[in-house]
C-alpha cells in the first residue's frame, strides 16, 4: 500500500472523552466542535492554510474564556479528517494512505485549504499523492473508490470517483504480460494454467490469467461496480468471455444462495436490483457467460419478480446456446399458485428462441448472395445438425424429468416435444425413456391420449436395450409393442442374412412408414390400436426375436434353434406372419395375454435375452400391455 507523510513536528494531540487539545505552553484561543468532539487550538496555524476557517472565525461573537467557539458539525470525513487537517497546519507529522485519503481531501476542500492561502498547501499535497502515488496502485485505487461511498456527493464533484473509476478500468485494460503488479486469483485453476509457467532469465514465473482482476472487483459496491465494468466495456479492450467470468464472480460474491438459487431471508430488494445490474452488464457476444449461469440468473429473476423485460432478455440469450445447457439447469420451479411443478412454458419460449435463430438465420443466408450461401453449406450445416441434435436430446432429457409430475397436462408434454420432432435423431431412446415415465406417473390417461403420446417416438430408431423394455412395457398400447417386435425382427433378420416373407399389408405399412407409431398411424382404426393378442402369441414373438438375435451375436451353439439354420429362420418368420395377420384381422373377442412387469425404466439393465414372461390369469378383450 502506498503512503505518503507530512510534516516533521512530533504528533502532539492529545484526547480524551472526545475532546483533543494541543500540549503546548500556549494557551488555546479557539474552540472548534464536531459532532461531539471538542477540538481546543490555536488559531493563527489554523487561520494562515483555511480560508473557511478565517471566515468563520470572523463571522462569529467572541466566545467565553480564551476565545472563540465554532461548529462545524457538516465537515466531510468527521472528526478523523478534521484532525489531519489540524495537525497539517500545526506542521505535526501526518501520514495519509488509501483509506484515508479521500476524507483527508473531502475536509481540505471543505476546509479551503488552497493554494491561494499558503504554497504547498494540503489540498495541492494530496492531489500530488493521488495523482502519482494512489491512482497507478491497483489495490489502492479500488480501496479509494470504495471509501468514496461514505462522502459520495464531494467525490463526485472532486471527480476523484471517475479517477478512480478510470485508473482501475485502465489497469484491467492492459495487456496481461505487462501486468507486474499484485492482485487477488483465488479461484480454482484452469488446467492449462497449472504448468502455465516461463523462464524469464533463469527466474521461473507465473503466466497471468486474463481474469486476473475479477476477484479485487467484486469487493466493490453494486454501484460502484456498475460503473467500473461500463467504463471497462467502453475501452473495447477485454474480451466478453472475460467479462462474463467477472460477472459471475461477482453474482457468487454477492449473492450467497446464486448456486443453490435460492434468496437469503429479507434480501429479495437487494436480489432484485443486483440481478438487473448483471443482466444489464452481459456482454452481447453469444457465448460470453455459459448458459448454465444464464440459467440461473433467469431462475432468480423470476424468484424476485424482475419484470418481462428482463426476463425475456435471459429468455433470448439462453435460447441463443441452448444446446450448452443440461436437463437440471431447464428445471425452472414453477411460480406459486401454479399447479405444475416446473415452469414449462418458459423452457417452450427458450426452445422457441432457438427456434427462430436458425430461421433467422437461414433467412439472412438465403437472401445473400451465392457465394454467402456456400458459406453456410459449407460452414453452417454441420455446426446447425449438431446443435440440432442436441437440442432433441436436451428436450427428451427435460421430459423424462418433468413427466414425473402428476399434474402436468398431456397438452404441455407433446406441444414441447412437438417443437423438436422435426430434428433428425439416429436413435429415439431418450422420446421413449419420456413417454415411459409420463405413463407411468399417470396411469389414469384414455387410450386416445395413450395414442397421442406413442405418436412421438419412432418405434423403428429405438436401440436394442429400449426394444427390449418396450416389448414387456404394459403401460404401452399393444399396437406399439406389436411394432417393435417387428421391427426388431426384420432386423435381426437382415443381420442374419434371411429374408423377410411377404406380410400383410398393414404390416408392410409399419416397415414403410417413417414413424412406426406416429405418421403412419393417422389412417389407422380404432380397432387396429385396440387389437388383441395372446399370450402365446406374444410369448412366439419375442422367442423368435431371441432366437434371431441370439444367432446374429454369434452365439448359434447356445441356441437350440440354431441347428435348424436357415430352414428355421424362415418357419420363425412365416409363424411371425401368421401371428401378426391374426393380431391385425381380430376386431374383439375373448384372447388371454401374459406379460413380464417392467415398471421399471429404460435402462434399468435387463438384457434382451434375460426376458422371461409369466402366464397371468385370462383377461376378456384389451388389456394393458407393458
Amino acid at each position: 500500500m502506498k503512503f505518503m507523510k507530512l510534516g516533521s513536528k512530533p504528533d502532539s494531540f492529545q484526547t480524551e472523552n472526545n475532546v483533543w487539545y494541543v500540549a503546548s505552553e500556549l494557551a488555546t484561543d479557539i474552540v472548534i466542535n464536531i459532532g461531539n468532539a471538542r477540538f481546543y487550538l490555536h488559531k493563527f496555524p489554523l487561520l494562515s492554510k483555511s480560508a473557511r476557517l478565517q471566515k468563520l472565525v470572523a463571522s462569529t461573537n467572541e466566545g467565553v474564556g480564551n476565545g472563540d467557539e465554532i461548529d462545524i458539525h457538516d465537515i466531510p470525513g468527521g472528526p478523523a479528517a478534521f484532525e489531519i487537517c489540524a495537525k497539517f497546519c500545526y506542521g505535526m507529522t501526518v501520514t495519509l494512505n488509501a483509506y484515508n485519503v479521500v476524507n483527508a481531501r473531502c475536509a481540505a476542500e471543505y476546509l479551503e485549504m488552497h493554494e491561494t492561502m499558503e504554497k504547498g498547501n494540503l489540498v495541492y499535497k494530496i492531489d500530488i499523492f493521488l495523482s502519482s502515488s494512489i491512482f497507478r496502485s491497483w489495490k489502492d485505487s479500488i480501496i479509494v473508490l470504495q471509501t468514496t461511498k461514505s462522502v459520495m456527493m464531494l467525490s463526485e464533484e472532486l471527480k476523484l470517483v471517475s479517477h478512480c473509476v478510470d485508473a482501475i478500468a485502465c489497469k484491467v485494460s492492459t495487456d496481461v504480460s505487462k501486468v507486474d503488479w499484485s492482485y487477488t486469483y483465488n479461484r480454482k485453476k484452469l488446467p492449462e494454467e497449472n504448468n502455465n509457467h516461463m523462464l524469464n532469465g533463469g527466474i521461473r514465473s507465473m503466466t497471468v490469467p486474463a481474469d486476473w482482476w475479477v476477484e479485487d472487483l467484486a469487493e466493490l459496491e453494486l454501484d460502484l461496480y456498475k460503473r467500473v465494468l461500463v467504463s471497462i466495456k467502453n475501452k473495447g479492450l477485454v474480451h466478453g468471455e472475460v467479462i462474463g467470468e467477472a460477472l459471475k464472480a461477482f453474482a457468487s460474491r454477492r449473492l450467497p444462495g446464486f448456486n443453490k438459487g435460492v434468496i437469503p431471508s429479507g434480501d429479495t430488494m437487494k436480489t432484485k436490483l443486483i440481478v438487473d445490474a448483471i443482466v444489464r452488464l452481459l456482454p452481447s457476444e453469444k457465448g460470453s457467460v455459459p448458459c448454465s449461469f444464464l440459467l440461473k440468473l433467469l431462475k432468480l429473476a423470476m424468484l424476485v419478480d424482475l419484470g418481462e423485460i428482463g426476463e425475456m432478455e435471459l429468455v433470448k440469450r439462453i435460447g441463443q446456446q441452448l444446446e450448452e445447457a443440461s436437463a437440471q439447469d431447464l428445471l425452472i420451479r414453477a411460480k406459486d399458485g401454479e399447479p405444475t411443478i416446473y415452469d414449462v412454458k418458459t423452457v417452450q419460449k427458450i426452445v422457441e428462441e432457438f427456434m427462430v435463430r436458425d430461421q433467422v438465420r437461414n433467412g439472412e443466408f438465403e437472401v445473400d448472395g451465392n457465394e454467402i450461401q456456400e458459406v453456410r453449406r459449407s460452414t453452417g450445416g454441420i455446426l446447425s445438425e449438431a446443435s440440432k441434435l442436441m437440442v432433441a436430446k436436451l428436450v427428451d432429457s427435460y421430459l423424462a424429468e418433468i413427466a414425473k409430475d402428476p399434474n402436468l397436462p398431456l397438452s404441455m408434454f407433446t406441444d414441447l416435444a412437438e417443437m423438436v420432432s422435426g430434428f433428425s435423431r439416429p436413435a429415439h431412446d431418450g422420446i421413449y425413456r419420456a413417454i415411459d415415465m409420463y405413463l407411468k406417473a399417470h396411469p389414469g390417461i384414455s387410450k386416445s391420449d395413450k395414442k397421442r403420446i406413442c405418436r412421438l417416438m419412432d418405434c423403428k430408431k429405438l436401440s436394442v436395450e429400449a426394444c427390449m423394455h418396450a416389448v414387456q412395457n404394459e403401460r404401452l398400447p399393444l399396437r406399439v409393442v406389436v411394432q417393435v417386435l417387428f421391427f426388431e425382427q426384420v432386423r435381426a433378420a437382415a443381420s442374419s442374412g434371411s429374408s423377410t416373407p411377404d406380410l400383410p399389408k398393414p404390416i408392410k405399412d409399419l416397415n414403410s412408414a417413417s414413424h412406426g407409431s406416429s405418421r403412419s398411424t393417422t389412417t389407422n382404426t380404432e380397432e387396429e390400436w385396440d387389437a388383441v393378442a395372446t399370450a402365446d402369441e406374444l410369448r412366439a414373438l419375442r422367442g423368435e426375436l431371441a432366437s434371431l438375435r441370439l444367432e446374429r451375436n454369434g452365439s448359434h451353439a447356445k441356441s437350440p434353434l440354431a441347428e435348424k439354420g436357415p430352414v428355421h429362420k424362415v418357419k420363425g418368420l412365416l409363424a411371425t406372419k401368421r401371428i401378426l395377420t391374426k393380431i391385425w384381422s381380430s376386431k374383439g373377442g375373448t384372447a388371454e395375454n401374459s406379460e413380464t412387469d417392467s415398471s421399471g425404466s429404460l435402462g434399468s439393465g435387463n438384457h434382451p435375452d434375460d426376458v422371461k414372461p409369466t402366464s397371468t390369469p385370462s383377461r376378456r378383450g384389451r388389456h394393458s400391455v407393458s
